[in-house]
């Protein structure tokens, strides 16, 4: 059987303004059996995977039927640049227009505006568009079985003009018109929803900065042989057909490629963080987005958009955004059943109001009313995506990379955080601490060290070869390196040297505390240690999180000693040694049935207990972006990084709360009030607006809260 591709469809959508619209499209696209849908109305995204041209077509038609707009297919490369006033805002200015009149009613002495044919002809055309806007939405969700806010602003605004207009026909009198009463509530929820937008556009900009830097030219060159070149647009090179581009001093590099020609310094700090600039020269790699601060190169393109690095990273910061934590599960449960319990609300107070509290008709109306109006769940919807996109935005533009939003939860519940070593608390510089020379003088041991690991490419025997650069070398033959055990040569004399691991030297010596052995015709003729700088920050990150409750654990496969060396300067709970990777796999399960464990390693040698662990933090660069073992990336391999993580999602869990009880407080407050008829309809519209814009204030707080750490 044939197998059916299938393509990740990522479509701009307007119209979305709450949770709940967002999850009346998921409902009906999983209806229509997409799988993968991901819908998230802050950015107006939606993302299905789709196999075929057709399948877009009728997802495209069901949202637009549904009362929203898609823009542009994003999956295709198309772009949707906002001229002028958005739709939202047409609609706004254009019911105002109407409005403003009818108000003026109520204030200045203007008789001819208490008319009532007038006041029709002014509410009907904010009525209309009030009934084409919220109508088709409201409509759609009671089809999706999602009933959403639109309903509750329809009902509210219908109520009001249909009374008015029966008052009008009927000829019952200026107290049975209520005009400006639905026309101010679809302008005043236009106002919110102008308002809303504009402050939730404002929580994705950690997303659009990221794509700015995507949005660059380049100088492709048509033939490498007269150096021809066009400036194009990134969206033109072809990686197929192997692009060759031309990169200048001061340009940024457009895609991710291979220098075959020239080099130059590239500053790389917004992909890892390092503020030295990093020279690079013929079959070096360079990443899309990088700046190339001096000296000029070609280079063939090999990814681009999504595949290069920083598509990655964009896509991974989108992903987090859309996640879900678990309080964002229940919120939206919460908002699914508050419709209709709201609309049986409304409608006991007006029976109550008009049959057992002896409440006039128009009296008990308005309260019926008002309570629909003030209790639309908007304020809850918005609560928790609003907090979590400005919260992972904030994370990544410090150089920390959440996948997924509930990662932000889990991180606040981890109750201890178990480190590697090697290239976790410690920077992987290897320096020499001590050389013993037996039989030989210190000058002839450096001599030979430096002219046979200079033909390692092991961290350590580099290390070594730099250090010892000072020394003479002598020439050498025949140099091989022993997988697992050494290095091994001769010189023109006829001597035989070999330098490692004990292993090498246990016939020789009992004393393994060594990390090199040198011998020559089979004699020791010295030993060197060797140690591993610690990272200048490690004390304070683990002193900041031991203040937080946490405990702090090291699990390390070198021996006792070194990790009892490690533990007089860093402060551990507890400590695991000479731990292969299956014991370090099986300790973090362990460690995990008593409570929730965070493991931070180097993301490559310890992929399988970073995948154990209930959140895996990876101590990588970019390149290592891709690996899935692990929930944090700290993108630029600074470990002070992951107390701003702690921090951040801290304070992301804090405004969450503080959303949360707004929005519920809010509501429980509101509707008895308004069920009690103490808030007009008018009231109430501008006091729901007003919460919305409250809950989107609050998590933009998130951008400039000072952190802790």
């Amino acid at each position: 059987m044939e197998k059916i591709a299938v393509k990740r469809i990522e479509l701009l959508v307007e119209g979305m303004e709450c949770t709940n619209c967002a999850l009346g499209i998921s409902k009906q696209l999983d209806r229509m059996g997409y799988e993968g849908v991901s819908v998230n109305f802050s950015s107006g995204e939606v993302v299905f995977d789709a196999s075929a041209e057709g399948d877009v077509e009728k997802a495209v038609d069901k949202i637009n039927s549904m009362g929203y707009q898609v823009l542009a297919n994003l999956s295709e490369g198309e772009t949707h640049v906002q001229k002028g006033l958005s739709g939202i805002e047409k609609k706004f200015w254009f019911s105002l227009i109407f409005t403003l009149p009818l108000l003026t009613a109520m204030f200045l002495p203007f008789h001819f505006l208490h008319n009532g044919w007038l006041q029709l002809v002014l509410a009907t055309p904010v009525f209309i568009v009030g009934l084409y806007h919220f109508g088709r939405s409201g409509f759609q969700s009671l089809r999706a079985g999602v009933p959403n806010m639109d309903v509750l602003i329809l009902l509210g605004s219908t109520a009001s003009f249909v009374y008015s207009l029966i008052g009008l026909l009927m000829n019952m009198g200026h107290n049975f018109l209520f005009f400006e009463t639905s026309a101010s509530i679809i302008t005043l929820i236009f106002l919110g929803n102008m308002l809303e937008h504009k402050a939730v556009r404002r929580t994705t900009s950690a997303i659009d900065d990221l794509v700015k830097l995507q949005k660059v030219i380049a100088h492709r060159i048509e033939s490498d042989e007269h150096n021809n070149e066009t400036i194009v647009d990134i969206e033109a090179v072809r990686i197929r057909r192997n692009d060759l581009l031309l990169i200048n001093s001061g340009e940024r590099v457009p895609a991710d490629g291979v220098i075959y020609w020239g080099g130059g310094s590239f500053d790389e700090a917004m992909i890892s963080g390092e503020s030295l600039p990093v020279e690079k020269s013929e079959g070096g790699s360079v990443i899309g987005g990088t700046v190339l601060l001096s000296g000029s190169c070609k280079i063939k393109a090999t990814a681009i958009g999504k595949q290069a690095v920083l598509g990655q990273i964009i896509d991974m910061v989108k992903n987090a955004q859309m996640d879900k934590p678990a309080l964002q599960t229940l919120a939206d449960r919460i908002s699914a059943v508050f419709v209709p319990v709201v609309v049986i609300i409304s409608i006991a107070t007006f029976a109550l109001s008009f049959w057992l509290a002896g409440v006039g008709f128009q009296d008990a109306l308005m309260r019926c009313i008002a309570v629909l109006v003030i209790a639309c769940p908007c304020a809850l919807g918005l609560a928790i995506p609003t907090a979590v996109v400005v919260g992972v935005g904030r994370v990544a533009k410090q150089g920390i990379l959440i996948k997924g939003a509930s990662t932000i939860q889990k991180l606040i519940g981890v109750k201890r955080i178990v480190f590697d070593k090697t290239g976790t608390l410690t920077t992987g510089n290897f320096k020499i601490s001590s050389m013993n020379a037996v039989g030989v003088e210190k000058e002839y041991l450096e001599s030979v060290l430096l002219s046979v690991e200079k033909f390692s490419a092991h961290p350590i025997a580099r290390a070594v070869s730099a250090e010892l650069s000072h020394a003479r070398p002598f020439a050498i033959k025949d140099a091989e390196e022993q997988k697992g055990m050494g290095m091994t040569a001769a010189d023109d004399q006829g001597n035989t040297f070999s330098i490692g691991s004990y292993r090498m030297a246990r016939a020789l010596t009992g004393d393994s505390s060594h990390n090199l052995y040198v011998l020559r015709n089979g004699l020791l003729i010295g030993t060197v240690d060797i140690q591993d700088e610690v990272r200048a920050e490690a004390a304070d990150v683990l002193s900041y999180l031991r203040s937080k409750g946490i405990k702090t654990i090291l699990l390390s496969g070198d021996g006792r000693e070194k990790c009892d060396a490690l533990a007089k300067l860093l402060p551990f709970d507890e400590i695991y040694s000479e731990k292969l990777p299956a014991e370090k796999l099986a300790i973090i399960g362990q460690l995990g049935e008593k409570e929730d464990v965070a493991m931070v390693g180097d993301g490559i040698n310890d992929a399988p207990a970073l995948a154990k662990a209930t959140v895996g933090i990876s101590m990588s660069n970019a390149t290592q972006v891709a690996i899935q073992s692990a929930q944090v990336i700290l993108l630029k391999g600074n470990l002070n990084l992951l107390s701003k993580a702690y921090s951040i999602s801290e304070n992301t869990l804090t405004i969450i709360k503080q959303n949360l009880f707004w929005a519920f407080f809010y509501n429980v407050i509101a509707i008895p009030v308004a069920a009690m008829g103490f808030l007009s309809p008018m009231i109430a519209a501008a006091s729901m607006a007003l919460s919305d814009v409250i809950v989107v204030l609050n998590s933009l707080r998130l951008k400039s809260k000072k952190l802790d750490a």
